[in-house]
């Protein structure tokens, strides 16, 4: 201890060791001291030398230091000393050196003991062990050193973190510890990790990063919230920059949602605090990332939508119309929300329809293109209201339609400001960069719209009082042409390439508008002397841009002026310029080197007014047309009638290959057709088959019940007379029941009078008997036999005897019942003779009353059975003559099916015919020295074009 007494300040005799004999002493003494104390008092020492002999302690203690950690992790104390020995020496941050060159020599410094560290990959994967220690003294030292290797060599520690099994994990879990400096260290480390590494980037995503950096931001307060905010969005823009994959699992995740209420600013927008502009500012690119035109269309699509059904593009409106808000804020709203409309019908049409708080309300963009057209107002906010209205008219024809509108003479309102007059008035002010502005938003509003370009060549302006108003095309060419104070004011370089753009967009593919550009007598004249001229570096962009324009009215001129024909335009440039000539001028525009700059991105990003001269859209439609120009302007005008003649006969070819597509998609849709009436004829036809199976089912049934009832009804009949009591007496008689009586004795009667004849028949056929004779003919084995006959005669007399009796009877009751009838009588106390008849009569009438009751009711079962079975017999057949039906069709289908794919191969022989025609006229083309595009290319263009549609339906 007397040792570390000395080297630790201790007054000792004898002269000082140096800092390096000191931590050479310190390094001999960890590695060879067997006490863990002597080592501990040996790290800690070496720590406190680190900083200021950061040198001498990377280069001699870091391989002691490194074993330390390896074999003496059972020990928190050590390995936090050691820990944070090793930061001291690699980390950069804490340098205390002013001078640039001291602190270059640092870096490099740090950069060194980085390289020797991560030698052995195994030190990175020993330190991410040692992460997952909970001892504050462990793991905090641990983020930071893995923090600072990850600055000095960033992509070496990533490749040894990314192939570490749970490397990336173990590193995740430092944002759920409930130490804030641990979590936020971790926001600072994972920040480093995910730096230009796509697939930690993914990893991280999946660890559920985008929950939890959302929770704590929540928790921190969203943009009130401090520096760990900061970190958060800092992280999150990391993870979702240029990475689709993770920007497709956030919006799938529903955090677009979430975004929204960072951006419920409040109404009392005055005081702003740094830390809150620098979050809000961070938010507004995390939105911009999601919806940037970098992204797929697609993808982009997909959130512009989330974003508007969120509410989302409602509140970033809110920004950009409330009052108070910082100027840079102001600025990024406005960026932001015009890519969250750009190419998006719906969000664009919520945005025309957003109005500014004011009295009368005024539309936001009427509010806006005040701002642009304004030139006190900074240029950065001008820029960013341009790009907002470019974005609001992207594939916006209905946008386009409105703009335009507002200048025609019909819809001119002179009590409001408009967004036409506003673009007017920039157009012809004296500010430059209001002119060039102007210039570019209403080419905007013409872009890939011919309906727009024609309605433009409406707007007629008032120039001054009492001279005749000018049409807006003759007023654009006036303002290049003329010589008056309008020429001074557009001879500025900026004003004259915005009029020229403004120009091209507007009459190219517009036959109309070149026919009205070359209808002015001046305008041909003054672009050849542009042209021709030998003019400074500056005026060379604007002679391109003359050669341009002249280009476009040879290339889409469709010959109506005879002074101007194509063929006389030409031969003017090849008389007055020279064609070479010509082709180097238009050459000077793609040249530029302003040119390359808006050309990679849609956002125009100028860092001064001066250099603001070209639009994105622009380049395009340059890079379209100047190599079909020089084609025009070099052809003869015998290639253009061959050329011509080729095109017609193409275009016939075409039309014929059209119309047999057409035919075939026909056929196709009317086989589909017969396809689907012969599936629903057969799933018609199978419903009827179980119909009728289920009716057959319920005829059984009835069948069945039917049967079932007439056993019972035999039954019935059997057992009733049985059952029949005698209780019933006649106390009196009624009306009805006489009138029954009546009925019954006339019965009576008639049975009385059919037993007589019968009596008379039985009677004569005795007496016939009796008078044959009573002798047997001889071989007669069948012969009567005379003695039986007489028994059985007997027995029939004696029968007829009894009936004869029993009709005497009959006949005395009847007797006595009509008497009864007649004469009313209605005795209470009947005699036993009455009382025994009306017994019967009560006993006959109930029997016959049952009976007949039954029987009718047994009828009438009987009838609805039979008729339904008739139903269901009429039903079977129009089913199977149906099947029958349905069996024909099929069968004429099938047949037709046959008769369409026959057709079919002779129209694929057709086409084949054709091909080969176009393919030899191709040939004949090619050989002509001429470029022909092959189909496989018109194919992709075609689809690249249905791709924008659909995105524009989106």
């Amino acid at each position: 201890m007397n040792f570390f007494r000395g080297v630790m300040g201790g007054q000792a005799a004898g002269p000082q060791p140096s800092g390096a004999e000191t931590i050479q002493k310190l390094c001999d003494r960890v590695a060879s001291s067997t006490l863990l104390e002597d080592r501990r008092d040996a790290v800690r020492a070496l720590k406190s030398l680190s900083k200021k002999y950061r040198m001498e302690v990377g280069t001699q203690a870091m391989d002691h230091l490194i074993t330390i950690l390896q074999t003496d992790r059972s020990d928190s104390e050590i390995v936090g000393y050691a820990l944070d020995t090793l930061y001291n020496i690699i980390c950069n941050d804490e340098e205390e050196e002013q001078d640039e060159n001291a602190q270059k020599q640092a870096d490099d410094l740090g950069a060194q003991f980085t390289d020797k560290f991560i030698e052995d990959p195994e030190h990175i994967t020993l330190l991410l062990t040692l992460l997952e220690e909970f001892d504050f003294h462990v793991r905090w030292p641990g983020v930071k050193l893995l923090t600072s290797l990850l600055k000095n060599q960033g992509v070496q520690v990533q490749g040894i973190i990314l192939v570490s099994p749970m490397g990336v994990s173990r590193l995740m879990d430092l944002l759920a510890d409930s130490r804030e400096v641990i979590r936020n260290d971790g926001l600072l480390l994972l920040q480093q990790l995910t730096k230009g590494n796509a697939a930690i980037q993914k990893i991280v995503a999946f660890e559920n990063a985008f929950e939890r950096l959302l929770d704590i931001i929540t928790e921190e307060g969203s943009s009130d919230g401090g520096i760990v905010v900061e970190d958060c969005l800092l992280l999150l823009l990391n993870l979702l920059k240029n990475n689709s994959s993770n920007q497709n699992f956030f919006k799938e995740g529903s955090y677009i949602q979430r975004m929204k209420p960072w951006f419920e600013v409040g109404d009392d927008n005055s005081g702003w605090s740094a830390q809150k502009v620098t979050n809000l500012h961070l938010m507004l690119q995390l939105v911009r990332v999601m919806v940037s035109p970098v992204n797929s269309p697609g993808a982009t699509a997909s959130c512009q939508k989330s974003m508007y059904q969120c509410g989302l593009l409602q509140q970033l409106c809110t920004i950009l119309m409330a009052t108070g808000v910082p100027a840079d804020i102001l600025t990024e709203t406005i960026n932001t929300v015009s890519e969250v409309i750009r190419g998006s019908q719906v969000n664009q049409d919520y945005f025309a329809s957003v109005n500014a708080p004011s009295n009368p309300p005024r539309p936001a963009i009427v509010v806006l293109l005040m701002s642009m057209v304004n030139e006190r107002q900074p240029f950065v906010l001008r820029c960013a209201v341009l790009y907002c209205f470019q974005c609001f008219l992207y594939k916006n024809q209905k946008g386009q339609g409105e703009i335009v509108a507002t200048l025609l003479p019909s819809t001119i309102d002179a009590n409001s400001i408009s967004a036409g007059q506003l673009l007017c008035g920039g157009l012809f002010s004296a500010d430059s960069l209001s002119n060039w502005c102007a210039a570019v938003a209403l080419a905007h509003a013409l872009q890939d719209n011919l309906t727009q370009k024609e309605q433009l060549l409406r707007v007629q302006l008032a120039t001054s009082l009492g001279k005749p108003p000018v049409s807006l095309l003759q007023q654009c060419t006036n303002i290049l042409s003329q010589g008056d104070k309008i020429v001074r004011r557009g001879s500025k370089v900026q004003t004259r390439v915005g009029l020229l753009m403004l120009l091209c967009t507007w009459i190219s593919n517009c036959p109309i508008a070149v026919t009205h550009f070359l209808h002015n007598q001046e305008n041909v004249p003054f672009l050849t002397a542009q042209i021709s001229e030998n003019l400074g570096e500056d005026e060379r962009l604007v002679q391109g841009l003359c050669a341009l324009l002249l280009g476009i009215c040879i290339y889409y001129n469709d010959n109506s002026l005879e002074n101007y024909t194509k063929e006389k335009l030409k031969q003017l440039i090849e008389k007055r310029i020279g064609k070479e000539n010509f082709v180097e001028k238009l050459g000077f525009i793609t040249k530029h080197e302003l040119y390359s700059r808006a050309a990679q991105k849609p956002q125009p990003v100028f860092p001064s007014p001066e250099q603001m001269l070209f639009d994105h859209e622009f380049t395009k439609l340059v890079k379209e047309l100047e190599g079909v120009i020089t084609k025009a302007v070099h052809k003869s005008s015998e290639e253009e009638k061959k050329e011509e003649e080729v095109k017609k006969t193409l275009e016939q070819h075409d039309n014929i290959v059209t119309q047999y597509k057409e035919l075939i998609r026909e056929q196709d849709a009317q086989i589909q057709e017969l396809k689907e009436q012969v599936a629903s004829m057969t799933s018609q036809h199978e419903q009827m088959q179980t119909t009728i199976t289920q009716q057959l089912s319920q005829i059984q049934q009835h069948k069945d019940q039917y049967n079932i009832l007439k056993l019972k009804l035999g039954k019935e009949n059997q057992s009733q007379p049985n059952n029949q009591g005698d209780s019933s007496q006649m106390n009196g008689l009624q009306t009805e029941e006489l009138s029954q009586l009546r009925e019954e004795v006339e019965e009576l009667r008639k049975q009385h009078t059919l037993l007589q004849s019968q009596l008379s028949d039985k009677d004569a056929l005795i007496s016939s008997l009796k008078s044959a004779p009573a002798e047997t003919t001889e071989g007669s084995a069948e012969g009567p036999d005379n003695t039986k006959l007489l028994q059985e005669l007997d027995d029939l007399r004696s029968q007829v005897q009894s009936q004869s009796a029993e009709i005497a009877q009959l006949k005395s009751e009847r007797q006595d019942l009509l008497r009864k009838v007649e004469d009313g009588e209605s005795s209470s106390v009947p005699s036993s003779d009455s009382s025994l008849d009306a017994a019967k009569m009560s006993k006959l009438e109930n029997r016959l009353a049952a009976q007949t009751s039954e029987t009718e009711r047994l009828k009438e079962e009987a009838k609805s059975l039979s008729d339904s079975r008739a139903d269901m017999e009429q039903q079977l057949a129009s089913a199977t003559s149906t099947v029958a039906i349905l069996q024909t069709e099929k069968t004429k289908l099938q047949t037709e099916v046959q008769e369409s794919k026959k057709e079919q191969d002779d129209l694929l022989m057709l086409l084949a015919d054709q091909d080969q025609k176009i393919h030899s006229l191709k040939q004949r083309l090619k050989d002509l020295g001429e470029t022909v595009e092959d189909e496989d290319d018109l194919d992709a263009r075609d689809q690249t074009d249905d791709e924008d549609e659909d995105d524009d339906e989106d």
